[in-house]
């Protein structure tokens, strides 16, 4: 009986404490600890507790209360307060929370997909002295881990998420576009900066969108229901997942890892190796048309003058994954293709004289090996070594085909409004000063879709956000994959023209990167530019700074005059020039029939004179119309490059 009455005892103190605990009052991530809270607005602070619960907030003298609605949420708008700080703020109910190091300056949503994404520390060389100085308390980093929801709205951010402020180790995980965009406006006017950053690698534009936001495209709302559907999800998940681990690639298949002596131990001797060149891909080099694992071998001739410190191995990028060993030992491995691989060398792996690399390398589809026209070298003690040339290759495994007959999984990251809802949606109390968006990559497939969904977007966030034509600054998609020397059609050119278009959407700006790309690479090194860009842009649209020129040149119109097209443009700035001093190119010209030939093209005053003799009647001018335009120098004195455009659209 006693023990009885001791086990309800027990089970009342339990419920006791969860109903205490429930009506904690709680913050979302966001308000935390090193927060950057806007300036000059009624900015929102909010969070939960128990329904009907009084919440008082305490922030610069004054006191702010709410009661929380019957779903347990509270909200206060403070005043608007200048640029400052840091200060502190409590939040009460039944318990007390205090905020500590609060700024008041500018805050920025930043979201897309990988180029957004990339934290400086993956471009540390490029940005090395970038890093090593980094002192900005001033400058703060919000990071918002990948998380989806394919159900609904989530009510907060991930965990694992806080405040950061810009110092030699915290910057490496800030977003080198919004750093650097934020950096430039910091220098200019001293005003603290906060950047929200929501991205993820390889996601459509459709997932960062709101289910409402998408009410245009009834197909794209079909996918968002039936994604909410278990009994239809469930088991395409499953049959994915039986497939894959059927499918999946077994190393213990691999002869370079099966033998007595591995092949990249320094006692193996090689039988059967051939020669194929780094960089370079191994279907271009005699392999047909092979997914599977390849190695590669080469003794490298080290100097004592650089052994015994710490070294570095640059092998440019690797299709698909790859792991290098030196002398035997595994020194490094990534495991997929689009990082640099800048792999650090322990002091004492090296040795004088002859040092054994081996680089297994794993291709699951397409072209596999070394992409060519990247750093390949060995660095140590300030002295380089190239890698380039003739190295000894071997076949470990050869993949099948996969079986199955299904394609596989749902991917949540790319399904419409899942990362609008895990990911932004919680964000949308946060009151902000503006928007920065770099994506479409993974819309390029579609372009004419674009054209509609990125205005959508914007549409949908000003709304989701509720502070009326909120700026809305985007990057264009830069110049990329292998350059064109004849008239073409493009889908990226058409992605740019998408963004060109988009700025007939009221308060938004564009950063134009035509020459930031790299023809090899989907993630170019050059951040610093795009952001310094997108600054440029915010500078002339949020801060009406009437000094700065913002933007290259932006066709405006044309006009056809006998055998000539005559173009004006907007923002000339000082005036239009050839950057390299050469003869304008990417200029291309067509009649009636659209077939476009290369054109000449003159700049005369703030317009471009355009003709070719080959066109007696010319109705159409493109520029820049590929998707790496080889040469594209039209610019403004200020040195921001044209944008791409065409007149036949």
């Amino acid at each position: 009986m006693y023990r009885s009455k001791g086990k309800y005892i027990v089970f009342a103190l339990l419920c006791l404490f969860q109903a205490e605990a429930f009506s904690q009052v709680r913050l979302p991530k966001l308000v935390s600890d090193g927060m950057v809270l806007q300036r000059d607005a009624k900015t929102k602070v909010w969070g939960w507790a128990a329904p009907g619960e009084k919440v008082t907030v305490s922030f610069r003298g004054k006191n702010y209360k709410s009661t929380t609605n019957p779903s347990g949420k509270w909200e206060v708008a403070l005043s608007p307060m200048k640029a400052g700080g840091p200060y502190t703020m409590d939040i009460k109910g039944s318990n007390q929370i205090t905020v500590k190091d609060i700024l008041l300056g500018d805050v920025y949503f930043c979201s897309g997909q990988s180029n957004m994404v990339h934290q400086m520390s993956l471009h540390n060389i490029t940005y090395a002295n970038d890093i090593i100085t980094a002192n900005y308390p001033q400058i703060r980093h919000f990071w918002i881990p990948t998380a989806t929801n394919m159900e609904g709205p989530a009510q907060d951010l991930p965990a694992n998420a806080s405040w950061k402020w810009a110092n030699p180790q915290d910057v490496n995980n800030f977003s080198a576009v919004a750093y650097f965009f934020a950096r430039k406006l910091y220098d200019r006017y001293k005003i603290p900066i906060g950047l929200i950053n929501a991205s993820v690698g390889g996601t459509p534009i459709e997932a960062w969108t709101s289910e409402e936001g998408l009410k245009e495209f009834p197909a794209i709302l079909a996918t968002i229901n039936k994604n909410r559907d278990t009994s239809y999800v469930n088991p395409i998940q499953r049959r994915a997942a039986a497939v894959a681990a059927a499918n999946r690639q077994k190393p213990e298949l691999d002869k370079g890892l099966t033998g007595e002596v591995k092949w990249f131990d320094p006692a193996y001797e090689p039988k059967g190796w051939r020669d194929i060149n780094i960089p370079g891909y191994w279907e271009d080099q005699g392999i047909k048309d092979l997914n599977g694992a390849v190695w590669y071998r080469r003794e490298i001739d080290v100097p004592a003058s650089m052994v015994g410190v710490p070294a570095k191995v640059f092998l440019g990028r690797i299709v698909d994954a790859d792991f290098l060993y030196i002398n035997g030992k595994q020194v490094g491995s990534t495991g997929y293709q689009y990082p640099q691989r800048r792999y650090a060398i322990p002091a004492g792996t090296l040795k004088a004289g002859k040092n054994l690399f081996v680089i297994r390398v794993l291709n699951q589809g397409g072209k596999g090996g070394f992409v060519p026209d990247k750093p390949y070298y060995l660095e140590a003690n300030g002295q380089t070594l190239d890698l380039k040339g003739t190295w000894q290759y071997k076949v470990g495994d050869v993949y099948r085909p996969a079986s199955g007959g299904f394609e596989g999984g749902i991917s949540a990251q790319n399904q419409p409004s899942a990362l609008y809802n895990a990911m932004v949606a919680p964000a949308t109390d946060y009151t902000l000063k503006g928007i920065l968006w770099y994506q479409g990559e993974s819309n390029a497939g579609n372009p004419t879709e674009y054209k509609k969904l990125l205005p959508a977007l914007i549409s949908d966030w000003r709304d989701k956000w509720g502070q009326g034509n909120l700026p809305f600054l985007f990057v264009q998609l830069p110049n990329f994959m292998e350059r064109n020397y004849l008239p073409t059609e493009s889908n990226w050119a058409m992605m740019r023209e998408a963004a060109l278009q988009t700025l007939s959407v009221p308060n938004t700006a564009m950063a134009v990167t035509i020459e930031l790309g790299e023809w090899n690479d989907i993630h170019p090194d050059n951040k610093k530019d795009v952001g310094e860009r997108l600054a440029l842009a915010a500078m002339k649209l949020i801060y009406s700074d009437k000094k700065i020129v913002s933007s290259g040149p932006l066709y405006q119109s044309s006009k056809i005059e006998g055998n000539k097209i005559i173009l004006s443009f907007t923002n000339v700035g000082s005036g239009l020039i050839s950057i390299d001093g050469e003869e304008l190119s990417q200029f291309a010209i067509a009649g009636a029939d659209k077939k476009f030939v290369w054109a000449n093209a003159r700049i005369e005053g703030d317009k471009v004179v355009v003709w070719s003799d080959e066109v007696p009647e010319p109705k159409f001018v493109r520029y820049a119309w590929a998707d790496n335009p080889d040469g594209a120098n039209l610019y403004n004195k200020e040195k921001l490059p044209a944008s791409p455009f065409r007149t036949d659209n």
